[in-house]
């Protein structure tokens, strides 16, 4: 009995270490592609949504900074050789640990940028995380609307289009390469997150889509899933359009979660891919359906977040 459970015990070791391996590869195997003449972004499997890196004549701009210290340091050497110089300025598309939690490897007292919102988001739902040398890679620039930054004859414009993603999302337009960070607010080929309780919501969504088409651009840097362009876009308003028709349905039917489930005649997510990570995370198609039904039905709601 003792040898069995020993085997047992040698087995959940031997699996235990090859998830840690596996987990560590997909945190750390990063990806760098050219966007346009002078912006690249960074990607990795698992664990971090896509890093704009603009160049410009006194250095980098940086779009987001993924999960963990260890992948923002990465992505501060990265940024510094594609960028021709050192980092001048973050901009933070939103609160979520995959996309905030690599500002802390930037220098403290770097200019980082973000919507109001998402720096309130921050500090209520995250404040653990940024207290200590952290708080000097908090966003110390915020805005409502829009904010201009111009960097060694660049010019990035960040904009709050409305609700979707989170109640604080803000899109990145590289002005002078016709390039488009959307963050969040658009998912390429990926199942979403929509977090009610941040302000998210699917109802508004499209609405915040329609903001976003009337901009400039021509490539598209999505929060995460490859490079698109303008037609991504609205292949994924498409999906969300049809998720919305389906959750209102369900509330107005009286249907429950189960019941929805069961009968959702959701066609528009063709070729969609579930991304999970064991005991951490999964967006799929339930995810989705459970969260569209949630809003249409008032299950969940918008925690109040104090504003700073």
């Amino acid at each position: 009995m003792l040898r069995f459970i020993v085997g047992i015990a040698v087995v959940a070791v031997i699996a235990i270490g090859g998830y840690v391996i596996t987990l560590y590869d997909a945190v750390h195997s990063f990806e760098v592609a050219r966007v346009s003449d002078d912006v690249h972004v960074i990607q990795v499997d698992r664990l971090g949504g896509n890093v704009g890196v603009l160049a410009t004549q006194q250095g980098a701009v940086v779009v987001d900074t993924m999960t963990f210290r260890s992948q923002g340091a990465r992505i501060l050497k990265l940024a510094e050789q594609v960028g021709r110089g050192p980092v001048q300025a973050i901009v933070n598309t939103h609160y979520h640990q995959d996309h905030t939690h690599g500002n802390p490897a930037f220098a403290s007292g770097t200019k980082v940028v973000a919507t109001r919102r998402t720096r309130d988001y921050l500090l209520h739902f995250d404040a653990a995380y940024w207290s200590g040398p952290a708080e000097g890679t908090l966003p110390g620039v915020t805005f409502d609307d829009v904010h201009v930054l111009t960097v060694g004859g660049k010019t990035i414009r960040c904009l709050y289009l409305g609700a979707g993603h989170t109640g604080g999302d803000l899109v990145v337009l590289f002005v002078e390469d016709r390039v488009l960070h959307t963050g969040d607010l658009l998912f390429n080929r990926e199942y979403p997150n929509i977090d009610l309780e941040a302000g998210g919501s699917l109802r508004e969504w499209n609405t915040t889509l329609d903001r976003m088409l009337a901009l400039d651009f021509d490539v598209v840097i999505p929060g995460h899933g490859p490079l698109t362009d303008r037609q991504g876009i609205v292949g994924f308003q498409r999906f969300l359009r049809q998720l919305w028709q389906v959750a209102e349905k369900a509330a107005r039917e009286g249907l429950s979660l189960e019941q929805t489930l069961a009968s959702a005649e959701l066609t528009e997510d063709s070729g969609y891919e579930a991304v999970s990570l064991p005991f951490v995370y999964r967006r799929d198609r339930e995810f989705v359906l459970r969260r569209a039904w949630e809003e249409a039905t008032g299950a969940a709601s918008a925690v109040e977040v104090p504003e700073s």
